[in-house]
């Protein structure tokens, strides 16, 4: 495997570790900025809703030069805003940093699987997106809580600035190992949109956000969570994080050998569990034990439920850039209902445990979304893979 595509998963792991950062923080940013915990929630928020509406208007810009040109001036882009975080001297202006890292970041994705699809041959497609995108999930499991950890002993600053260097050296690996893209070529926008005419295009969509927002109904505020409700030291969150972090990496082992043939019993079976850890963390939030095992079920089941949904995406409209594109945008847009209106959930007055109900919603409607292809005929055409590339 050529060693740019691991480059390609340090920048992903940059860029999501800052996604993902503010999590385990949420407590010192709102007393620093004097706001609300749920008023931080609109943080993680925010980054979500810019990469749902700018990544794939940048990413259609983007398709007229060259990929690494794309993706080294994505990274300059991010460093930019990424900086604008640390220096944030208010609410409103990490909020604008978080909005300059969103859009930066969810072009990155798509650039960074169109360069991946240049640098392997079609049968390792496949292995060399996980590689990619396998830096989404150790963000989770080392860069969450690694940033939480610096933000506890030298405060919340240091953290972002961690992250600034991370993706400056990726940037500058970037520029040294990632051989030259060819000139783009001629792009008839048309012919890319018609593969949205598909109505099971759509529902793959759907099905995604739905599982995304119920996951991160519940992830964005595990840490007010664990210390507030179970009792938890504050010392400890990173710790159980990481644990959630390590769960996502097994999961996505698992499901990411078994997608291609069990697509459709992934999703079933991954929404009945994180229903079922969902609601069981809402009533036993106050058992230390109860609040373990949930977080480790809920970390297995639903972020890497993504390979079937990948697989999902590609069988019913294909695989070109924009396809992929739109679905990490709509992906995202569920993240960004999950957390905020987790959020309006608490500011409304309903306690750190009305989120999981948001996410318990959202988790059934999912299950809703899976029945009209249930059939099993439905399964049969789910198992057959299309001739489609990976990236």
């Amino acid at each position: 495997m050529p060693f740019a595509i691991y480059i390609l998963g340090l920048a992903i792991f940059a860029m999501t570790t800052s996604e993902f950062m503010v999590a385990g923080m949420m407590n010192t940013l709102a007393a620093d900025f004097g706001v609300s915990v749920s008023a931080i929630g609109y943080l993680i928020s925010a980054y979500a809703a810019a990469m749902v509406v700018g990544g794939p208007l940048l990413t259609v810009g983007l398709l007229r030069i060259s990929s690494k040109r794309a993706l080294l001036a994505l990274v300059f882009l991010f460093l930019l805003g990424q900086t604008l975080g640390a220096l944030a001297w208010n609410y409103e202006s990490m909020m604008a940093a978080r909005i300059i890292t969103g859009i930066a970041s969810s072009a990155a994705f798509g650039v960074s699987l169109s360069i991946c699809a240049a640098l392997v041959s079609p049968d390792s497609l496949g292995r060399a997106a996980s590689i990619v995108l396998g830096g989404l999930m150790f963000a989770t499991v080392i860069g969450l809580p690694a940033t939480t950890v610096v933000a506890q002993s030298f405060g919340w600053r240091s953290s972002f600035w961690a992250v600034d260097l991370l993706v400056l050296a990726a940037g500058i690996a970037a520029q040294w190992i990632i051989p030259a893209s060819p000139p783009a070529k001629s792009i008839n926008l048309l012919r890319e949109l018609a593969a949205f005419r598909n109505r099971s295009l759509w529902a793959a969509y759907a099905t995604s956000a739905l599982i995304i927002g119920a996951t991160f109904a519940a992830f964005s505020y595990f840490s007010p969570i664990f210390t507030y409700l179970t009792g938890f030291a504050a010392e400890a969150v990173p710790w159980l994080l990481a644990l959630y972090g390590s769960a996502t990496v097994v999961g996505n082992l698992i499901t990411g050998r078994l997608a291609d043939r069990f697509m459709m019993p992934i999703l079933t079976v991954g929404l009945c569990l994180l229903t079922a850890s969902l609601i069981t963390l809402a009533f036993g939030a106050t058992d230390p034990t109860i609040t373990i095992i949930t977080v480790i079920v809920i970390g297995l089941v639903g972020v890497p439920m993504n390979p079937a949904m990948v697989t999902r995406v590609m069988r019913a409209g294909g695989s070109s850039a924009l396809v992929n594109t739109v679905h990490t945008a709509v992906i995202t847009f569920g993240l960004a209902v999950g957390s905020s209106v987790g959020g309006m959930a608490i500011s409304a007055g309903y306690g750190l445990t009305s989120p999981l109900w948001v996410g318990i919603l959202l988790a059934a409607l999912g299950l809703l979304s899976l029945l009209p292809y249930l059939r099993p005929s439905s399964v049969h055409q789910s198992r057959r893979p299309k001739q489609t590339r990976a990236c």
